[in-house]
């Protein structure tokens, strides 16, 4: 207990002593516009998002090298992960408190995602077909609909937008890690393209402490090593047919093979991403965009060799949106989307669909900023759902911002929940969720800053219920009853100190079980109450050095409060040498000082490990 405050308190001065140096130059420097061009938090291209929000570059990416998406993630302002035993293994993402299923994941437009279990699966997402990250954080779903409570990331695979530019990475690290990437970008005239391959592969830890006797963790003990192999490609083009015409289409597709403990203990996953866009803006004043996409998901699991069962699941997708300048922007849609299940495992019903209709106006008058929209959406299992939100922003000078947001969310039920064999409901309602946020943030010559508080209330939660049960789930069923109340506050700081790179991030929340009865003031499951991360880097001549800390405070892997993991703190160090503007020679060092922990109970953690990275990328 003492060690975890200990290590935490570490990251918290670590954080302050940026912050400090920060509000040091607060004066000294000239300011300059919020001027991060992002598309999320609107669905259309904006420089001053009033929702919070955190953009990842390619930059940094390259910079920190990291060996997953996850990995990547940790740490930002709001965002809380458990994993399941190390590379490829289930990993949930919370976002400020809710729900693993509560936010959005999106590749390229395309809503992704299981829809049997409504899970994202972003461990088997390779970091190097990324280009960018956006996330937005709050409730979404006036803009994309269910499971939008919390908020919504969006990946952006690698474009072409200038000359022809190939890349190639090969890396070797501990573990028998193997990865290497090759691909090239480019544009000429009025198309433009992408094409890049990426492969790795890790020999693993042993992913669990299971106990077959009491069946808790993953109810085995298998000590052996659970390695995991990944192969991607991302395809992607567009094409201007005249100043008013655009076409664009993209692909990804993933397959992985994955060995981890338990009954299902092998497993070969497919996951493809599929979108095409056709854009009409004949003048500055008026746009019609049109979209489809594909998101299919397919697991075919095992007990050692012996198969156990398939589950392949499809989302498919459309939306119109006319974009008209109407002191400022309104924009008016329409969505479709379709879920279907096709397994082994006979569920009730394998498809449905939901139809939506949402407006939204963004527009500046001086120095105040307002975002507000609607969504009607009608959905086959459950009817319909309206929601709403509502923001501004004020400008106290041309570095300093005050802003403001309200919105409701919902989230339909999953497939599991309503459909699966002898433990479902399908008269279930959706989740639903009201959000308050108030927050500040600064934009400077020297660097950037942001604080928000935040209030979600969340009610129909679902549960699985074993004291209520049916013809066609005799032990129990899952039941919307569970209400909480979760508060929060997000820190985010970036500087350039003394010639250091220096980005910075925490977040102390305090997510509440409201439900009447044994759980009442209960911390919610697998999240940790303190959370951060501090990244420094620095150029000297042709070498980078740089390091990352990440902590977490102590969780509950339980709702009923019993089971309590410890905080702990990480560091990775990296040192790379640039030869060339063409060449880069990257070593990585994760978790040097060997800490054992756990986020998920009973599933382990890689110790230190090392890694060894070649790019070439004129």
């Amino acid at each position: 207990m003492k060690k975890s405050v200990i290590r935490m308190s570490a990251l918290s001065i670590g954080i302050s002593l940026v912050c400090t140096s920060v509000a040091a130059h607060a004066q000294e420097t000239e300011a300059k516009k919020f001027d991060a061009v992002t598309v999320t938090g609107t669905r259309v291209e904006s420089e001053s998002p009033v929702a919070s929000t955190t953009l990842i570059t390619r930059e940094e990416i390259a910079r920190l090298k990291p060996a997953s998406l996850q990995e990547l993630l940790r740490g930002r302002a709001g965002v809380n992960i458990y994993n399941q035993g190390g590379a490829g293994k289930l990993s949930g993402l919370s976002m400020r408190g809710m729900g693993t299923s509560h936010y959005v994941l999106m590749v390229d437009g395309v809503k992704v995602g299981n829809v049997t279990s409504g899970l994202s699966m972003i461990h088997d997402i390779p970091v190097s077909q990324i280009e960018r990250v956006e996330i937005v954080r709050g409730p979404m779903s006036s803009l994309y609909g269910s499971e939008a409570m919390s908020g919504v990331i969006q990946i952006f695979t690698r474009r072409g937008n200038k000359a022809f530019s190939p890349t190639v990475s090969v890396g070797l690290g501990t573990k028998d890690t193997q990865r290497i990437h090759a691909g090239f970008t480019g544009k000429q005239g009025r198309a433009d393209y992408a094409v890049n391959a990426a492969y790795s592969h890790t020999g693993g830890i042993n992913a669990c402490n299971g106990d077959a006797v009491t069946f808790q963790g993953c109810g085995a003990n298998e000590p052996d090593t659970d390695g995991y192999k990944n192969g991607s490609v991302s395809l992607s083009g567009g094409y201007d047919f005249s100043d008013a015409w655009r076409a664009e289409a993209n692909v990804m597709s993933i397959d992985a093979e994955n060995f981890y403990d338990g009954w299902f203990n092998h497993s070969r996953v497919q996951q493809q991403v599929a979108g095409a866009k056709l854009r009409y803006a004949p003048s500055k004043a008026f746009s019609l965009t049109a979209t489809v996409g594909r998101n299919r998901d397919r697991s075919r699991n095992y007990h050692d060799t012996v198969f156990m069962n398939d589950v392949n699941t499809q989302r498919d997708q459309a939306s119109v949106q006319a974009d008209i300048a109407l002191a400022g922007t309104l924009s008016i849609g329409y969505d479709w989307m379709r879920d279907s299940v096709d397994s082994t495992t006979a569920f009730s019903m394998l498809s449905r669909y939901s139809r939506a209709v949402f407006a939204q106006w963004v527009g500046e008058r001086g120095p105040n900023h307002f975002q507000a929209g609607v969504r009607h959406e009608d959905n086959s299992q459950f009817g319909s759902a309206f929601t709403g939100n509502v923001g501004y922003a004020y400008d106290i000078n041309a570095s300093l911002r005050l802003r403001v947001n309200y919105g409701t969310a919902f989230r339909a039920p999953s497939f599991n929940d309503l459909y699966y064999p002898g433990a479902n409901n399908p008269d279930l309602k959706p989740e639903r969720s009201k959000s308050a946020e108030l927050g500040v943030e600064g934009q400077h010559g020297w660097g950037h800053w942001s604080v928000s508080a935040y209030e979600n209330r969340l009610r129909d939660l679902i549960i699985f219920d074993p004291t209520k049960s049916s013809v066609s789930s005799p032990w129990g069923q899952p039941d919307n009853v569970q209400i909480a109340k979760i508060r929060g506050i997000e820190l985010e700081v970036g500087t350039d100190l003394a010639g250091w790179d220096l980005t910075g991030a925490m977040t102390w929340l305090d997510p509440r079980n409201r439900t009447p009865g044994a759980q009442y003031g209960n911390l919610l499951n697998r999240r940790s109450r303190l959370t951060g991360r501090v990244d420094a880097d620095k150029t000297l001549g042709q070498f980078r050095v740089g390091a990352s800390v990440n902590g977490a405070g102590a969780r509950y892997d339980d709702p009923n409060n019993r089971v309590r993991l410890a905080g702990y703190a990480t560091a990775d160090a990296r040192l790379a040498w640039m030869p060339s503007s063409r060449i880069t020679v990257q070593f990585t060092a994760t978790n040097v000082f060997d800490k054992k922990y756990e986020t998920s109970a009973w599933y382990n953690q890689a110790g230190r490990g090392w890694m060894l990275d070649f790019t070439w990328a004129p």
